[in-house]
């Protein structure tokens, strides 16, 4: 079967904008504690931020391509669907917050602006904007010597300003300072203790403008609106080779900070001579690039929206459970050799990541240590035990991939701080971003050097691990180990050719062998026997493993997906993809973790990956699947996926439409995955628990009985103490 791919898929961009819609459906969700719900409007404007400096630059160059090219493209179109369905949701959006406002007010929680001040509350904020806000504002002042362009950051809202006289207009931007100060400030209690205030800070800033410019300007009047400027994200790294890759990262981001405007948003209510000045001032000529919007912008920032009131009004706190694994013992490397370990994030404690690497920071045994990193937190305590490996004399191998999107500056001064401190700093293949999750730790035990490695899902970022569900393998299984080993000689020697027995490695090996298990269900299901392909994943886009699937739906195998983010593949099409399911869900915890399982048989063979299906994930990218060979792990982990497939209170069904719907619950009882899946890691860790106390238990009495029937050596100091 050869369909024609471009009626079976779905445009990657659309299929993203459904998503986020995902991520609307739970602002807009009852059920979903009230300021979690508003938080999850700033979840879906930081999206749509990144969606506009990614995918719609994206197309637009290629716009551009093809009139430069004078030839035919679907850019256009497509950017014409784009543009339906962001102005669809942000009118959805603007709603759903009006709703949102008026239910905090309900609770007693008030958003007020900077004209709902009391006097009491505005002699309050003028004495705070005076000694903790205005050391930290700098207006931009507009005029012919200035490149406005260059000085506008991407990532933050400004307020534009506009000083009237008689004779002239002086604009000016002021940047909304919120890397220093809070967006959101709560105002001290007044009368009622019962009524919680909250101001923005841009309101703030609205409020005391005049002690901004009063004292250098003369004006008759003053004009304060809101805008922000999205860039182009992307950007070309020129190949010269007297460069180091540092170099050229650090070049490319200069870059990025004059790159092409893709978006204004701007009050809607800005006067038409201010949106002349930005156009002219931000060269920006075409009208698909402006969009009306409301008084705010930046609503990323409603991610960390306060809560002053009620715990109901937050979700419920899910303590991270400890490892039985680890709890084994006080020595991380004894626990991993007594049998491998798997943690599923958030519901476990990363601390146990991070103690492992500080214990090998000191540990006597260890020899080295080697590590891929991709985005780590700011103040990481893995960096720290990296630098406190070196001061103890250990090898410290550091892998750190540049071109991180959005995390390429943080990389780049992290490679400073390790570089600095004596760790031995690789940025990868200069062709390929390293994408996978490895560290690998030498010890020496009984003068040979035993492997102990990690492979996991996720980034190696304590501030994520909290949110984002993904999986860890710890293991000591020399022959994993020893691949995870050549992994990391391949990215420092990448001329070198390996075969990987165990291990699925992007791009070595990775496009044949998943091919390869999807062809053996293939042919288990013309041979009438039961096949069956389970995948998770964050995003389904790569054509050829599309076209896979379906061949495999139309020879009987049954196929079930769960899928975060976008998603071309188009289930239930008669004779094509009969047999697959898609899902997506979206809830409290952001989906992260990556899994392959494959009923082969009944072996079922089960991955854990850093790796989606997409064509740069598998062709353009170092990235690590590892297959679970441990029993009791696979089972864990297959018990959590059919908790997943069985959600039907936060899980959507992916169709053609791309409508979200919520799967329908029917009679069964309620299935909340992500909460069930605590649930059920809580009992199994007790599990855990018990059995290696019961085998503990047992290994003292055997010690005991043989003790007591063996024969005590008398050695000559017993003797003389005897006589």
């Amino acid at each position: 079967m050869s369909p024609n791919t471009d009626k079976l898929s779905i445009d990657k961009e659309l299929s993203w904008l459904s998503f986020n819609e995902r991520v609307l459906q739970e602002a807009c969700d009852p059920n979903v504690p009230l300021v979690e719900r508003v938080r999850f409007l700033g979840i879906f404007s930081n999206n749509m931020d990144e969606f506009f400096r990614v995918r719609v630059a994206a197309v637009r160059r290629s716009i551009l391509l093809s009139s430069l090219q004078e030839g035919r493209s679907n850019s256009r179109h497509l950017m014409a669907k784009i543009q339906s369905k962001v102005m669809a949701l942000q009118e959805r959006f603007d709603g759903i917050y009006t709703d949102l406002m008026r239910e905090l007010v309900r609770r007693n929680i008030l958003l007020i602006n900077e004209k709902q001040l009391s006097e009491f509350h505005s002699d309050w904020l003028k004495k705070h904007f005076r000694d903790q806000f205005k050391r930290h504002i700098a207006p931009l002042i507009v005029n012919n010597n200035r490149d406005l362009i260059k000085q506008i950051n991407d990532d933050a809202t400004y307020l534009c300003v506009c000083l009237f006289t008689k004779a002239r207009r002086q604009y000016a931007l002021v940047e909304v300072p919120t890397k220093n100060v809070p967006r959101f400030i709560e105002l001290p209690a007044e009368k009622s203790k019962a009524k919680k205030y909250l101001i923005l800070l841009d309101n703030i800033i609205r409020h005391c403008v005049d002690e901004l410019f009063g004292p250098f300007f003369e004006y008759d009047a003053i004009e304060v609106y809101s805008m922000k400027l999205t860039r182009d994200a992307d950007f070309d790294i020129t190949d010269e080779l007297e460069q180091t890759q540092l170099e050229k990262m650090t070049k490319g981001l200069k870059k990025r900070l004059t790159a092409e405007p893709v978006r204004l948003v701007y009050d809607k209510e800005m006067p038409e001579h201010m949106l002349v000045m930005l156009k002219e001032n931000l060269n920006i000529s075409s009208t698909e690039c402006l969009i009306p919007g409301g008084r705010y912008h930046s609503f990323k920032d409603f991610i960390a929206f306060p809560n002053p009131s009620r715990d109901y009004l937050e979700n419920e706190k899910l303590p991270a459970l400890n490892s039985a694994g680890f709890g084994r013992s006080a020595n991380s490397f004894d626990a991993i050799r007594m049998g491998d370990i798997m943690l599923n994030y958030p519901y476990h404690k990363f601390s146990h990541f991070t103690e492992m690497v500080r214990q090998a920071a000191y540990d006597p045994a260890v020899r080295f240590i080697r590590i891929n990193l991709y985005r780590v937190a700011k103040k990481s305590h893995v960096m720290q035990s990296l630098i406190d490996a070196v001061k103890n004399g250990k090898q410290v191998t550091a892998v750190i991939e540049l071109r991180a999107r959005f995390d390429e500056q943080s990389n780049i001064e992290w490679t400073r701080i390790l570089a600095e401190a004596g760790v031995k700093v690789h940025h990868g293949i200069t062709s390929l971003k390293v994408h996978s999750k490895l560290c690998l730790i030498g010890r020496e035990e009984q003068g040979e050097i035993k492997l102990y490695c990690h492979v996991g899902s996720g980034n190696f970022n304590e501030g994520t691990a909290r949110v984002y569900t993904d999986l860890s393998l710890f293991t000591a299984n020399q022959e994993i180990a020893r691949e995870v080993e050549q992994v990391f000689d391949l990215i420092e020697h990448p001329y070198r050719r390996d075969n990987f027995q165990h291990l699925i490695v992007s791009p070595y090996d990775a496009r044949q062998k998943l091919s390869h298990l999807i062809d053996n269900e293939i042919v288990n299901a013309q041979s009438h026997m039961k096949a069956a392909i389970t995948l998770k994943l964050n995003n389904l886009l790569d054509e050829s493993l599309v076209q896979k699937l379906y061949e495999a739906s139309a020879a009987g195998v049954k196929i079930k997906l769960l899928i975060r983010g976008m998603c071309s593949l188009i289930p239930q099409i008669p004779g094509i993809s009969d047999n697959i399911e898609v899902y997506s869900i979206v809830d409290r915890f952001l989906e992260h973790s990556r899994v392959m399982l494959f009923h082969a048989g009944g072996e079922n063979k089960l991955f854990i990956c850093s790796a989606d299906w997409m064509s740069r994930n598998i062709d353009n990218r170092v990235e690590v699947s590892v297959p679970i060979y441990d029993l009791c792990l696979k089972q864990m982990i297959m018990d959590i996926l059919s908790l997943q497939f069985n959600d039907n209170t936060k899980a959507r069904v992916i169709n053609k439409e791309q409508s979200n719907p919520y799967r329908n619950r029917g009679n069964k009882r309620k299935v909340r995955s992500q909460i069930a899946i605590y649930q059920y890691l809580i009992n199994y860790e007790k599990r855990q628990l018990q059995d290696f106390n019961a085998l503990r238990m047992s290994a003292h009495e055997g010690d005991a009985e043989r003790e007591s029937n063996a024969e005590p050596d008398i050695t000559p100091e017993l003797q003389a103490k005897a006589s």
